[in-house]
């Protein structure tokens, strides 16, 4: 499977993950450990320090990560958590907890990122901001693991399917096509 064309900064709203093959996006109780060892193409965390101009997470990722994981290891830049208590959230350096909706802390977050785009790390304000028509792309990159429990990326019992169109070269409604075999590590 080729890759897509790079990032690229245009004031994007991007729901970005790396999500098990399974389709969970962390391990029960948000774990992470299940990721090591898996690889990116060379440079694609550049490409993100590069482009990303603020986040929008949820407290439950904020709680577990106890403020102290920034992305991409020295990307700088405002962090927004999305929570209805602030004001028992441990506070960090360039992070600001909003208590409001989730179109409203994306007009904040976009404006801070200042042209860049603005990156959502939380499966639920995704699922939010989708069924709000405010997410621009669905960015993924997919590790060769089954968890079989765990966080999901997408979550709606009961609501009609959302259809993807892919973008870059090729068909836009192709089904993506991975090949993997059983590790025997």
């Amino acid at each position: 499977m080729n890759d897509i064309t790079p990032q690229t900064a245009e004031g994007k709203v991007l729901w970005h993950f790396t999500m098990s093959l399974d389709g969970f996006v962390a391990g029960p109780g948000h774990t992470m450990d299940w990721m090591e060892g898996a690889t990116a193409r060379p440079g694609l965390v550049d490409e993100y320090v590069r482009t990303t101009g603020a986040v929008l997470g949820g407290r439950d990722g904020w709680d577990v990560g106890k403020g102290e994981a920034r992305p991409y290891g020295d990307w700088e830049g405002p962090i927004f958590v999305l929570t209805h208590h602030p004001e028992d959230a441990q506070p960090a350096d360039g992070v600001t907890f909003l208590n409001c909706g989730p179109a409203e802390a994306v007009r904040i977050g976009l404006e801070a990122a200042n042209g860049k785009n603005l990156e959502v790390f939380s499966p639920t304000i995704g699922r939010q901001l989708l069924d709000l028509g405010l997410i621009d792309e669905i960015d993924l990159h997919i590790a060769p693991a089954l968890l079989g429990q765990g966080i999901r990326l997408y979550d709606n019992p009961g609501k009609a399917p959302i259809r993807l169109i892919k973008v870059g070269d090729g068909e836009p409604r192709a089904v993506v096509n991975v090949r993997y075999r059983p590790s025997k590590d």
